[in-house]
C-alpha cells in the first residue's frame, strides 16, 4: 500500500512541475533558514554547557542602580573583598577564586610583546572552572604563587610547541614591574561558546602584588576582577541570595564625607549566577566576552519558525488552490472504494514526500550558508548528523511535523469532496468550500511576517546609522587613540614622550588621559553640596590640559585647567606619601566639569558654577573631603555607547592617573600613525604600541547592532522570497482557475487594464490587510528595543509606510506577468469548450 502511494504521489510530483518546484524551494528555503537560526540559537544557549562540574560553578556579580538616577549598570566583576568576605560567612561556599583581569606585556628576546585576556588569581582556578589541560596536572598547577598556565595556542605563539613545562615566562604588568611566571601546564584553547576567555593565567599573592596600593584589597567599590565559585551538594543560591542583604549590612561599613554619612552597599546588590547563564545574563558589563541578549535570541528562533510557518503556509495555499484539479481524481477513488482514511494517508504521504525532498534541499543549502553565517556571527557553529549533538532526529521530526503541518488541511479538504457532486456535469474544477477565504487569511499572515521584518530592519538600521553619525559631544574624526602610557611610570618620560608626540608632522594636538572613545574604565566619587544630605556622584578623570582640544570638546564658560598653576594639579607620588596626601586635602584642588556635571550638583547654569567649591574624597578619606572649585565647564560628551547615559564627569589633572593617548591630527591617517609608532618605540621599547583609529573604535563598538541589523536584513528577504513564492504559485493557479470568467468579461467588453487591474486587487486587498496587523506589533517591539538605548531616533510613521509600500509593490510585481498574460489570451480559448 504504501509503495502504491510513493508511486502515486511521485507522479503527482512529476504531473504538476511548476507546483513541485515552487512548493519543495519554499519548503527549502524555509527549512534551510529554521535550521541555520536554531543552530545558532543552540549554540547560544549551551556557553559553557560542556564544561565539566559546571553545575557547580558560579560567578559573584555586583549590579548597581542609582538611588538618584536611577540609572543601572550590571557588572559580571565584584571587588576582591567581596568575594573574601562572602566565602568566610556561607559554609555552603566550597571553593572560591578572585580573578584579575589584564593586558601585561610579555617579555621575550628583549622584546616587548603585547598580550590580552591574562588573568592573574589568588587560587587554583581549574578547581572552578575545570577546563581540559593538555600538559600539567589541573590540581596542583596553579597552587604556588609565580606559577603561569598557558592555552595551547600562546605556548605555540611564544615557544613553538606544548611542550613548555617548567619554562619561564616574564610578565611585565602593572606599575611597570616585572614579574617571572613558571609555565606549570597547558590548557586546550578557551571555545567560541564559552563566556570565560584567557589566554594565560597566573597565581599571584594579592597581599604582595597590591602593597603600593592596600586599599584595592578592602575597597568595596573597586570592581576590577571576577569572583569564580563552587558551591557544596545540597546549596541552594536563590536561598543563598536571599540572605545577602542582611550579609551586605553586617560587612559593609558605612563612610563619613564632610558630616555625611554613606554606605556603598546602598545601590550595590550581588548575585550568584551559575556559569551557564553568564553569557545571556543581565549582567553585561565587565564581560570577559561579548555576551548576547536572551530575548534577541528567542527573537531569532521565534523568527525562524514564522519563516518556517509561511514555507507550510504556502504548502497549505497551493494544495488547497490545487484541490480542483483533483476533484475528479478523489471522487473516481471513492466510487472505486477508496475509504476516507485511505486518502488522506495518501496525500499526507505526498505531503511528506515533498517535505523530504525540500529538506534535502535544504541542507544543501546549510551545508553551503554555514561556514559564511559561522564566520559572519564570529562562531563556531557546526553542523552535526550524529551524536548528543547531530541533527538527524531533529530532522525527521522537522519533516514529519512540516509534511503534516502543511499537508493535514488540504488532505482533509480533498479526501472530503463528494463523488455524486464533483462527477455531475463534469465539475473538474470543483473548489472547497471556505478554502478561498483560508487561503487569503494565510496570505495576510505569510505578508504580515515579511512586513514586519522590513520595519524592524529599516529601524534597527537607523538607530545603528544614528548611533554611528550622531554627535557625541567631540570630534569623532580625525582621532588616534593610544593606550598603554600608563606603564610608564615615571612623569617626566611620559610627559616628554607626549611633547615629542605633538612636534610630529601632522599632529595638532595631543595629551594624556585616563578616558577616551569608549575606554572600559570607570571612575566614580560622591560630591558633597551645602544643603543636601546625599552625596552626589559624578565620574571622575585623569585628564592633560590639553586633552579638550585634542577631542575636539568645547569650553561653555570659565577657563581649562593650566599646568602652571599648582593649584591645578593633583598629581601625587607615588606610592603614596601621608604628608603629600595631607597637604593636597588642606590646600584643595581646581578641576573642570561637564553640563550635566555642574546641573546634577545645583547650579542653574554653566555660569553659575564658576568659582563655587564642593567637596570629595580625593585621598584616603581619614584626612576629610577635599575641597574642590570649578574653574570651568565644556560640553557633554558621549564616550561610550549610546545605550549608556551621558555621564556627569569631572576632570582633573593628574600626571600619574592616565592610561592613554589621544592625538587630534591631520592630512594622511597612516603616515601620521607611522610617525608617531616609529617615536613610541624609540621612547617606549618596553611598552607596546597598539593605536587605534576613532573611527575603527566607534565601529566595533557599534558592531553587535550592525550584525543584528544584517541578520534582520537577511531574515526579511527570506521571508519576501517564501511569501513571493506562494503569491506566485497561487496567483497561477487562481488566473488558470478564472479562465473562462476573463474570457466572458472580454466578450463583454472588458478591456485588458481592467482585467489586470480585478487581478492585481484580488492580491493587494490581503497585503493592505497585512499592514494593519504588522505595524501595530512592529511599533510595540520596536518601542521596546529603542528604550534600551539612551539616545536614540525617534519612532516616525516613515519605516511603517515604507515597509508596507515595498511589500505591496512585490506583491503587484510578483503577480502582474500572470495579470498581463491571462488578460491579453485570446477569449476564443477560453470558451470553445462550453
Amino acid at each position: 500500500m504504501w509503495r502504491n502511494y510513493l508511486t502515486v504521489g511521485i507522479r503527482a510530483l512529476a504531473k504538476n512541475r511548476a507546483y513541485a518546484f515552487i512548493n519543495i524551494l519554499g519548503l527549502a528555503i524555509g527549512m534551510a533558514a529554521c535550521l541555520m537560526i536554531l543552530l545558532f540559537v543552540r549554540y547560544e544557549l549551551t556557553y559553557d554547557a560542556t564544561l565539566p562540574g559546571v553545575e557547580k560553578a558560579y560567578q559573584f556579580q555586583s549590579h548597581y542602580k542609582s538611588s538618584q538616577t536611577g540609572a543601572e549598570m550590571n557588572l559580571q566583576m565584584s571587588s576582591y573583598i567581596a568575594g573574601q568576605r562572602f566565602q568566610k560567612d556561607f559554609p555552603q561556599v566550597d571553593k572560591l577564586v578572585y580573578a584579575l583581569g589584564g593586558s601585561p606585556v610579555v617579555m621575550k628576546d628583549g622584546e616587548a610583546t603585547p598580550t590580552e585576556d591574562v588573568l592573574l588569581v589568588d587560587g587554583n582556578f581549574f578547581d572552578v572552572l575545570r577546563f581540559p589541560f593538555l600538559r600539567g596536572n589541573p590540581a596542583t598547577a596553579l597552587s604556588n604563587a609565580g606559577s603561569i598556565v598557558l592555552t595551547e595556542s600562546e605556548a605555540r605563539k611564544y615557544f613553538g610547541s606544548i611542550d613548555v613545562l617548567g619554562k619561564t615566562l616574564t610578565l611585565t604588568a602593572r606599575a611597570g614591574r616585572t614579574i617571572d611566571y613558571r609555565i606549570t601546564g597547558v590548557t586546550a584553547d578557551t571555545p567560541k561558546n564559552s563566556a570565560i576567555k584567557y589566554t594565560m593565567i597566573g597565581r599571584v599573592d594579592m597581599a604582595s602584588y597590591w602593597a603600593d596600593i592596600p586599599e584595592f584589597l578592602d575597597s568595596w567599590g573597586w570592581q576590577s576582577g571576577w569572583v569564580f565559585l563552587t558551591l557544596r551538594p545540597g546549596a541552594d543560591p536563590k536561598v543563598m541570595e536571599a540572605q545577602l542583604p542582611a550579609w551586605e549590612k553586617r560587612n559593609i561599613p558605612n563612610e563619613t564625607l564632610g558630616g555625611l554619612t554613606t554606605n556603598q552597599g546602598d545601590d550595590q546588590d550581588w548575585h550568584i549566577v551559575n556559569i551557564r547563564d553568564v553569557h545571556l545574563g543581565k549582567a553585561q558589563a565587565g564581560s570577559m566576552t561579548n555576551g548576547n541578549d536572551r530575548g534577541t535570541v528567542i527573537t531569532f528562533g521565534v523568527i525562524a519558525l514564522l519563516i518556517l510557518g509561511m514555507a507550510c503556509v504556502n504548502f497549505t495555499n497551493l494544495a488547497t488552490a490545487r484541490a480542483g484539479q483533483r476533484a475528479r481524481e478523489v471522487a473516481l477513488r471513492k466510487v472505486l472504494g477508496a475509504s476516507r482514511q485511505q486518502l488522506i494517508a495518501q496525500f499526507l504521504a505526498e505531503s511528506i514526500l515533498m517535505s523530504g525532498i525540500a529538506m534535502l534541499v535544504a541542507l544543501a543549502i546549510v551545508e553551503i550558508s554555514l561556514p559564511w553565517f559561522s564566520s559572519f556571527l564570529k562562531a563556531n557553529i557546526q553542523l552535526q548528523y550524529w551524536g548528543l549533538d547531530g541533527v538527524i532526529l531533529p530532522m525527521i521530526l522537522l519533516v514529519l511535523v512540516v509534511g503534516l503541518a502543511g499537508g493535514l488541511y488540504p488532505a482533509f479538504i480533498l479526501s472530503g469532496f463528494q463523488p455524486a457532486r464533483v462527477l455531475k456535469a463534469n465539475k473538474s474544477s470543483a473548489d472547497a468550500q471556505g478554502s478561498g477565504r483560508l487561503r487569503s487569511i494565510l496570505v495576510v499572515g505569510q505578508f504580515a511576517v515579511s512586513i514586519g521584518l522590513i520595519i524592524c530592519t529599516a529601524i534597527i538600521y537607523g538607530q545603528t546609522i544614528y548611533a554611528q553619525t550622531s554627535d557625541p559631544g567631540f570630534r569623532r574624526d580625525g582621532i588616534l587613540q593610544i593606550p598603554n602610557v600608563g606603564r610608564i611610570r615615571d612623569h617626566g618620560a611620559r610627559r616628554a614622550l607626549v611633547d615629542e608626540i605633538k612636534r610630529i608632522d601632522g599632529v595638532v594636538a595631543a595629551a594624556t588621559t585616563s578616558i577616551g572613545v569608549n575606554t572600559r574604565n570607570s571612575s566614580n566619587r560622591g560630591f558633597q553640596i551645602d544643603g543636601r544630605n546625599d552625596p552626589i556622584e559624578l565620574g571622575t578623570y585623569a585628564i592633560d590640559p590639553d586633552f579638550f582640544a585634542a577631542m575636539g570638546m568645547q569650553r561653555v564658560a570659565g577657563r581649562n585647567l593650566d599646568r602652571n598653576r599648582p593649584m591645578d594639579d593633583a598629581t601625587l607620588p607615588f606610592p603614596s606619601q601621608p604628608a603629600a596626601d595631607a597637604a593636597l586635602n588642606q590646600r584643595g584642588l581646581n578641576v573642570v566639569m561637564n553640563e550635566l556635571a555642574v546641573k546634577r550638583l545645583g547650579f542653574s547654569d554653566p555660569q553659575a558654577a564658576i568659582g563655587k567649591t564642593v567637596r570629595t574624597s580625593m585621598v584616603d578619606l581619614k584626612y576629610g573631603p577635599t575641597p574642590v572649585t570649578i574653574v570651568g565647564v565644556f560640553n557633554d560628551t558621549r564616550f561610550r555607547s549610546v545605550r549608556t547615559p551621558m555621564e556627569p564627569m569631572m576632570f582633573y589633572r593628574d600626571q600619574g592617573g592616565d592610561d592613554y593617548v589621544v592625538v587630534r591630527y591631520s592630512g594622511d591617517p597612516q603616515a601620521v600613525n607611522n610617525r608617531i609608532e616609529q617615536l613610541w618605540k624609540r621612547r617606549a621599547a618596553t611598552v607596546p604600541y597598539q593605536a587605534r583609529f576613532s573611527e575603527e573604535i566607534v565601529g566595533k563598538l557599534y558592531e553587535a547592532e550592525t550584525a543584528r541589523a544584517q541578520i534582520f536584513a537577511s531574515f526579511a528577504i527570506l521571508a519576501v522570497i517564501v511569501g513571493c513564492l506562494g503569491l506566485f504559485g497561487l496567483a497561477s493557479f487562481t488566473a488558470e482557475r478564472r479562465t473562462k470568467e476573463i474570457g466572458i468579461r472580454k466578450v463583454l467588453g472588458a478591456r485588458t487594464r481592467d482585467i489586470v487591474q480585478l487581478l492585481v486587487w484580488q492580491f493587494s486587498r490581503p497585503v493592505l490587510i497585512a499592514n494593519l496587523i504588522a505595524w501595530p506589533i512592529a511599533w510595540w517591539v520596536m518601542r521596546d528595543w529603542l528604550n534600551t538605548f539612551d539616545s536614540r531616533i525617534t519612532l516616525t510613521p516613515v519605516p511603517f509606510v515604507i515597509a508596507g509600500a515595498i511589500a505591496l509593490v512585490i506583491a503587484i510585481g510578483t503577480i502582474s506577468a500572470h495579470a498581463v498574460r491571462v488578460a491579453r489570451a485570446n477569449p476564443i480559448h477560453a470558451l470553445r469548450y462550453e
